[in-house]
């Protein structure tokens, strides 16, 4: 149990680090306003000035993002990920995390392939 406890602690002080790596936070900041902010930006001035097709083109394009199949959280991702490589090439410690999180799903995906592909033989003999 206190194995556990000490691996918990560990894994969560390092995703908090992560998470609020200001690099990384910068970056993301400026993924989500390329992605989403300017939408909301957007419709505050469409509301503002009283323009009323910015404000038709602003609202459907937020109804879009609260969807829930919307994909733009994905792609706000990988935009934060592009500018920190960018803008941050010498920030090897994020960097890596990165590259071993990339590594451990591919692993995964490995993984959870071959056990697929063992269940189907043994249904096909």
């Amino acid at each position: 149990m206190k194995n556990l406890k000490t691996k918990i602690k560990y894994w969560l002080k390092s995703a908090i680090e992560f998470i609020l790596n200001p690099r990384l936070l910068l970056c993301c900041g400026i993924a989500w306003l390329i992605t989403n902010g300017w939408v909301y930006i957007t419709s505050v001035f469409a509301a503002w000035l009283k323009i009323d097709w910015l404000g038709a083109i602003s609202a459907a394009y937020l109804t879009a993002l609260w969807l829930p199949f919307t994909p733009e959280k994905i792609i706000t991702l990988i935009i934060a990920i592009f500018l920190l490589r960018l803008f941050f090439p010498n920030d090897k410690k994020t960097l890596k995390r990165l590259y071993d999180m990339r590594d451990s799903i591919k692993a995964t995906g490995k993984k959870i392939k071959l056990k697929h592909k063992a269940k189907k033989d043994l249904r096909n003999k």
